[in-house]
């Protein structure tokens, strides 16, 4: 599934080329490569866990994590938005407090990493620019994103404080309603509605505040009335962080194309999602062969199970799980398959690239960041040329921080940080 566009830019490419269908697999290789290399390849969703960029989890060190910097070095991944998660919980000062403290751990280990550790590989990003300037400069670019509004309980005030430490998006919610709007996925633990209420009136509050602060609206895993709300409210361009399309795997953490549709009309970016389970349906056998390691491991339900689980038993559950998916495969090209659609529904300036890394992302041939050249020889295969490949790679989410910096900074009395 190509645009014409996407077909207009192979036709010109034959012309310096010559037919594809003419090319080895040598020189398609070839041709991936240089691609890979001149673009700027920007992963928008890979998370951390408390401890990150400590002995127990070091990113400098090649180790069972999906994203580190060795990785990242080893398969042309140049920037990634390391996330500051935090799961829902209870309504409560008490449990808000929590959030606000577990948020800031997150945010002290993503710093940890750039200021004291590495500092000579890895740089933190807080405007377009410096992602242009830290990566001609070759070293690495870290960004941050907050995933789940929850991080602020109902104190906006803290999103000013946030954007200091270098929040450049946030997601509004994660599993389960918060004070912002409802999710795509309610919380029973929760005792949460499963009517669709979108965004409420301090999420309203919220869409502003970070209007003006020029924090980018990331939708993912919000509820699709809350989607819908957020697109036509936000005066700057919002984002699908890690959301893959629905028509293709009929999932509520996908976004539907009326959700698609919309998000161009905002003038946004959908950031599809190399997650398994988003990208294309398990058989039975699969199924059950998951749920079995689950119940195993003592997983259970939801993410729950995972929050308190070691580095080690990760590691195990994770070599578990390649096991599982070598036997029923979801691969590079089922991923590529939901760029296509989103590509010939909305057009390529609306379309980008995500993993959730280290949350449950991957696919066959994507299965950590030292296989993300993949990804672009997948696409070369597919006939988009390297202009629309840059796009998919980051210069859409740049174009939409971009404009989200110009609408902060047109506003009055505002100046703009970092």
């Amino acid at each position: 599934m190509r645009t014409s566009a996407v077909v207009g830019a192979v036709a010109a490419a034959f012309v310096l080329i010559g037919c594809a269908g003419e090319l080895s697999e040598e020189e398609l290789i070839a041709r991936a490569r240089a691609i890979h290399e001149s673009v700027i390849t920007i992963d928008t969703h890979d998370d951390i866990p408390p401890n990150f960029a400590t002995e127990e989890v070091d990113p400098g060190v090649r180790g069972d994590r999906q994203v580190d910097l060795p990785k990242m070095r080893g398969g042309g991944l140049d920037a990634a938005f390391f996330v500051v998660y935090v799961g829902q919980g209870e309504r409560t000062p008490e449990a808000y407090e929590a959030a606000k403290a577990a948020a800031r751990t997150k945010f002290a280990a993503i710093h940890r990493m750039t200021d004291s550790l590495y500092p000579d590989q890895i740089e933190l990003a807080y405007s377009p620019d410096d992602v242009e300037r830290i990566h001609d400069a070759g070293k690495l670019v870290a960004c941050i994103g907050i995933e789940n509004g929850y991080a602020i309980g109902r104190d906006i005030g803290l999103l000013e404080q946030y954007h200091e430490m270098g929040a450049r998006y946030l997601g509004l919610t994660h599993n389960g309603h918060n004070d912002i709007c409802d999710s795509a996925n309610p919380s029973p633990r929760l005792g949460d509605s499963e009517e669709d209420h979108g965004l409420s009136e301090f999420g309203e509050q919220v869409i502003a505040e970070l209007n003006r602060l020029g924090i980018m609206v990331d939708v993912s895993h919000a509820s699709r009335q809350c989607m819908l709300d957020a697109a036509r409210l936000s005066r700057a361009p919002i984002i699908a962080s890690h959301s893959s399309a629905r028509a293709l795997r009929d999932v509520a953490r996908n976004l539907d194309d009326e959700q698609l549709l919309a998000l161009k009309e905002n003038g946004g970016v959908a950031q599809m999602v190399a997650l398994g389970s988003f990208v294309k349906e398990d058989p039975p056998e699969k199924v059950e062969a998951i749920e079995a390691l689950r119940q195993e491991m003592g997983l259970g339900e939801g993410y729950a199970g995972w929050r308190t689980m070691s580095e080690e038993q990760r590691a195990q559950f994770r070599a578990r799980m390649r096991e599982i998916d070598e036997q029923w495969p979801i691969t590079v090209a089922d991923f590529v398959d939901h760029v296509d659609h989103a590509v010939q529904l909305i057009g390529i300036d609306h379309v980008g690239i995500s993993s959730d890394f280290d949350g449950g992302g991957g696919v066959q041939g994507w299965a950590d960041a030292s296989e993300t050249f993949n990804v672009t020889l997948e696409l070369v295969r597919r006939g988009y040329s390297e202009e629309e490949i840059r796009k998919l790679w980051g210069g859409n989410l740049l174009r939409v921080w971009r404009e989200v910096e110009r609408v902060a900074a047109a506003q009055p009395g505002r100046e703009q940080t970092g």
